[in-house]
Parts: C-alpha cells; sequence; structure tokens
C-alpha cells in the first residue's frame, strides 16, 4: 500500500509541474529556454507512472509496451531540454517518435524471442545507460558549456547517477531473481520510490531556479551593453574592470579612447542610418583587432573605448595604430552611390593606471591626447604621455565627389 501511496505522489509531483514547466515556457514566448521540453519530459514519466499503477504489476500487454517507451522517452526529452536551455538548436518530436517506434519494435522482439525478463531487464540497462550519459555530460560541463554554473551541474550529475545506479542495480536484481524483483512492495522497490519522488520534489524547482538566474544574467547583460554595438557601457566597462583588478595576477591597464571623425557630417549628409552602420562597423573592427582579454566598450555618441592589460605603454600603441588603420581600411556601401563611404579615427591613449579609482583620470588624459590629436588633423594615435608616433594625415568621412562641400562646411 505505501508503494502505491509513493507512486501516487510521483505522478502528482510530475504532471503537476509538467503543467507549471508549460506555462513558464509560454511566458518566456521566443526564448524558452528548454521548459516546453522538460514539461514533456515530465509529462511522460508521470503517464508512465500512472500506467504502471492500473497495470499493478509486470505484465505483457499492450500498456506495458506503451508504459516502458514513455518511460525511456521521458530522459531523451530532458537531454533535448538540456540542450535548448544551454542554447544548441535542438528537434523534438521527430527524435521522440523515431525513438518510440523503435524501442516499441525491440520490445516486442525481445519479448519474442528471450522473454518478460529480458524485456523488463531491457527497460532497466537502457534506462541506467540513458542516465550515465547525461551524468557524464553534466560533468564535462561543469568545465566547458557550463562553468558558471559548475556547482549546479555538480548537483545535477550527483543525483542523475544516483538513477543511474538504482537502475543498474535494479537490471541485476531482475536478470537474478526474474520478475518478482519488480513487485511494488519489495524492499528495493520502496527504495527506488522514494528517491525518485525526491528527485521529482527536489528537481523541477531547481530548474525554474535556473531559468530564473539566467533571466537574471541576461538582464544584467543588458544592463552592462551598449544596445546598438553590445559593447560594454560605462557601467559594464566599471564592473570588468573591478573584477579583473581584484585578480592577483592583475598588471597595469592602459585607456584607449576612439572618437569618430566628422561623425555630425556623416550624419547630416547621409543619415543617421548610416550613421548607425558606422558605429556598428568602428565597434566591429574594435571588437576584432584588440587582443583577448582587453576590454572595449561605446561610452557615448560616437566615442568608443578599449581598456588593455598585460601590455606596455609601446604595445599599446601599436595596438591603436593596428586599430586606426583597421577603421580606415574599412568601407561601408551607400545606397545610390558608386562610391563607398570610409571614415577614420582619433585615438587617445593615457598612462597606465593600477585601480578603478584611477579610472577617471585615465580616462581624462586619454580624452585631453584625443582632442590634442584632432586638433593636429585628426585620423591619428596621440599618447597622454608624448607627443603622436603615428601623424598619419586624416582621410575624409565623404565620397570624392562631397569632398570641396565637406571643407568648405568644416
Amino acid at each position: 500500500m505505501v508503494a502505491y501511496v509513493l507512486v501516487g505522489m510521483l505522478c502528482a509531483h510530475l504532471l503537476c509541474f509538467a503543467v507549471m514547466f508549460l506555462l513558464i515556457s509560454k511566458r518566456l514566448h521566443g526564448k524558452k529556454m528548454g521548459m516546453d521540453f522538460f514539461a514533456l519530459g515530465n509529462l511522460l514519466l508521470g503517464l508512465a507512472y500512472v500506467l504502471q499503477l492500473v497495470e499493478g504489476g509486470p505484465a505483457w500487454s499492450v500498456m506495458s509496451v506503451l508504459n516502458h517507451t514513455l518511460t525511456l522517452a521521458s530522459p531523451i526529452a530532458y537531454g533535448l531540454g538540456v540542450m535548448r536551455f544551454f542554447g544548441y538548436p535542438a528537434p523534438l518530436l521527430r527524435p521522440l517518435i523515431a525513438f518510440a517506434i523503435a524501442y516499441a519494435t525491440l520490445q516486442v522482439l525481445v519479448q519474442w524471442s528471450l522473454g518478460p525478463v529480458a524485456r523488463y531487464a531491457l527497460l532497466s540497462g537502457m534506462s541506467a545507460l540513458l542516465f550515465l550519459v547525461m551524468a557524464l555530460t553534466a560533468l564535462y560541463g561543469v568545465r566547458t558549456f557550463a562553468k558558471h554554473l559548475h556547482w549546479e551541474m555538480a548537483f545535477f550529475a550527483f543525483l542523475i547517477g544516483g538513477i543511474c545506479v538504482l537502475n543498474a542495480i535494479k537490471c541485476v536484481k531482475v536478470l537474478e531473481g526474474g520478475l518478482d524483483a519488480l513487485q511494488m512492495d519489495s524492499h528495493f522497490q520502496m527504495v527506488f520510490y522514494i528517491y525518485m519522488s525526491s528527485l521529482a520534489t527536489v528537481v523541477p524547482p531547481s530548474i525554474v531556479w535556473l531559468v530564473l538566474r539566467r533571466l537574471t544574467d541576461d538582464l544584467s547583460h543588458m544592463a552592462a551593453r551598449d544596445p546598438m554595438t553590445q559593447l560594454l557601457n560605462r557601467r559594464g566597462l566599471s564592473e570588468a574592470l573591478d573584477r579583473y583588478f581584484n585578480l592577483r595576477q592583475a598588471t597595469p591597464a592602459f585607456l584607449m579612447l576612439l572618437d569618430v571623425d566628422h561623425f555630425k557630417r556623416i550624419n547630416d549628409t547621409h543619415g543617421h542610418q548610416i550613421g548607425d552602420a558606422v558605429l556598428c562597423r568602428v565597434a566591429e573592427v574594435l571588437r576584432g583587432t584588440v587582443r583577448r582579454g582587453d576590454l572595449t566598450g561605446r561610452i557615448g555618441g560616437e566615442e568608443f573605448i578599449a581598456i588593455c592589460t598585460g601590455s606596455d605603454g609601446a604595445g599599446v600603441l601599436q595596438l591603436a595604430e593596428r586599430v586606426r588603420k583597421a577603421v580606415e581600411n574599412q568601407t561601408i556601401e551607400i545606397s545610390g552611390s558608386d562610391q563607398p563611404l570610409r571614415c577614420t579615427v582619433t585615438i587617445g591613449v593615457s598612462g597606465d593606471f593600477s585601480s578603478l579609482p584611477e579610472l577617471e583620470g585615465a580616462m581624462r588624459s586619454a580624452d585631453a591626447a584625443l582632442y590634442r590629436g584632432k586638433a593636429a588633423g585628426r585620423n591619428r594615435v596621440e599618447s597622454a604621455g608624448t607627443s603622436a608616433p603615428f601623424l598619419t594625415p586624416g582621410a575624409s568621412p565623404f565620397t570624392a565627389g562631397q569632398m570641396e562641400a565637406a571643407k568648405a562646411a568644416e
């Protein structure tokens, strides 16, 4: 009687959380994070246990075949949901339908050729194998695709490993003791149902917590990024720089301040859509030119910033010159014009600084160098400490036919 109560409670937990996951997925709209897959997994497993209650014990029937198929289809749905949660595209219905047909056919063949004991041992063995793969994947994620969730993934690996071990033991017991080992009131089955009921209580709220964490992380990411270029904004730069200086191996940093030359005239002449395209192209060049570990951001209007770590002054000046040349070599096609648009940037480089409070001083010194570069003709790199080592003449942001009008307007 206790076993039936446990299985009934397990069914109630699974089906209730299936409804909750489905409702959450509806509220998430385009970014469901696998919640609809988790809902289906819970539904399949809950229905499998409902069928087990109706059957009352091992049997050979259509209901039994369906029960075994739903039992094994549920971890597949969970696995596909995990892929969706971490952003990997994964279809749902086709893999499940293909698996259901294949496994139902396999059950019939095993029943006819090896008997019912082999069919029930197959269910336990396949369950153990599937959950072993899931546990190993979770452990792999600790060091790779889920580093930011390493404690959570280790916890899930531990729980899933428990299911794997119990199913492996059940497989051995079935092979040794036959179908009597599957009686619902047996000691092992009671342990199995208690463990599964515990998981049904603990795991779904944990999944909901992960979804909430992902949503809050996304909000924090949005709050720290410029929406147009996806570079860091002032807040994001300050937070990232604070984390960097808190590292033991942190070294002094340098700041590069970039300003797009004649940006107002670009907007006035070609329109804000082209102006936005220029900003996005400069952001793309900046992101692709700086070194790994450097911080890049947009701090307003046409001004960009790069914070360079692990280098000296000469190396930062060389990097700034590479950025300047890369921007100068970019072209932007303009509809209705035969000549593409080219733009340039002027870059001011600060001296080194070693803490977050020194950031404002570094920005002021880089800004002063930037305006010296603007006054000296633009399209150049200017250092806060010395006069500019790179004095490339400025290139106009206008096509050749508009050059004279641009000069007159200036």
